[in-house]
């Protein structure tokens, strides 16, 4: 109707894992580790490595085609692409433009985003602004990550947690889909050293000291990033459920960043919500960074289709630091 607020919802998802499975058991004989301590500390069993000649663009247009296609929507019909990654193709060209190109969605601007491990909440918090604006009507939001290219397989602390795989989202102003209620953003970078990449960007560029000091992979101080870790995303759900006007108690499903089974557990606890109402892939895949929640998203709604009247929370955390929750109400399409 002339003059109705148009309202952001995904109406199109998608995911694409490698077929590789690296075990926990194969682990072994890679570092000093072993299955029960992985699986113990992290609830992990396996996760997906990209094969050779597999990049982030293309595990990312791989996804994106699914979420198009699940919401009949062509590709040449998109506005803008939001990329959101921390392991790009390149640094020039961006990988939303890689996307866009494989698509064919000649139509579209492209943007890349960097929130690490929030980025695909950070992705349709834009692209909900974009739609609900009014400025765009299709935005396609894609979250690849080839997590292993920046993993140091010496580092038993941190080579056991990473995986890869993608996910994209259709976000539109109209249709049956997943409307995006409220995201709650937020982001510390005083804790930016807990969890960073320390050489490859302006600061301290590639070398023959930095290649050889393995600066070039994900550093971790772990205990402090967890500590960090449940209780931003914490406050981050419960200003979420507190914008949306609901409870906790609305809560139908929770859909945690897949980082730690530990900390996926505690924040069932505090939103007293119990674990058969938790979706959880760590077990099979690992933490895939970006494409985590959005990964474990597409499998729940194949799952168990949602139904009207139900709400979906989602929660993540990430490096810089970066967090964010947001809310998801299924709609018919009215």
């Amino acid at each position: 109707m002339p003059g109705e607020r148009v309202k952001a919802r995904i109406t199109g998802i998608g995911k694409y894992l490698p077929k590789k499975i690296l075990s926990n058991k194969e682990l072994e004989s890679i570092v000093e580790t072993s299955d029960e301590w992985i699986y113990s500390r992290t609830g992990m069993r396996e996760r997906r490595i990209a094969a050779e000649g597999e990049t982030t663009s293309s595990m990312g247009t791989a996804a994106a085609k699914k979420a198009l296609a699940q919401a009949s929507v062509e590709p040449e019909s998109i506005d803008l692409i939001l990329c959101a990654t921390c392991t790009p193709d390149t640094l020039l060209s961006n990988t939303a433009c890689l996307i866009q190109q494989e698509l064919g969605a000649l139509s579209a601007g492209a943007i890349d985003i960097q929130a690490a491990c929030s980025g695909l909440l950070y992705g349709l918090s834009m692209a909900k602004a974009y739609i609900e604006s009014g400025i765009y009507q299709r935005v396609l939001v894609v979250a690849p990550e080839k997590i292993s290219s920046i993993t140091n397989y010496k580092d038993r602390t941190t080579c056991v947690l990473f995986g890869d795989g993608a996910a994209a989202c259709l976000v539109e102003g109209k249709g049956k889909g997943l409307l995006i209620n409220d995201i709650e953003l937020g982001a510390d970078g005083n804790q930016a050293g807990l969890l960073t990449i320390p050489a490859g960007g302006s600061n301290q560029k590639a070398s023959l000291e930095t290649v050889s000091s393995d600066m070039h992979y994900i550093q971790m101080e772990g205990r402090e990033v967890f500590k960090h870790a449940v209780r931003r995303m914490e406050s981050a759900a419960q200003l979420c459920i507190k914008k949306a006007g609901l409870s906790e108690n609305d809560i139908t499903w929770l859909v945690p960043h897949q980082a730690n089974i530990r900390i996926i557990e505690a924040m069932a606890k505090r939103f007293q919500v119990p674990m058969d109402r938790v979706y959880v892939t760590i077990h099979k895949y690992g933490n895939t960074s970006a494409s985590s929640v959005g990964i474990a998203l597409a499998e729940l709604t194949d799952e168990a289709p949602y139904k009207e009247g139900e709400h979906i929370l989602l929660v993540v955390f990430g490096a810089g630091f970066t967090w964010a929750a947001g809310i998801l109400t299924p709609t018919n399409g009215e």
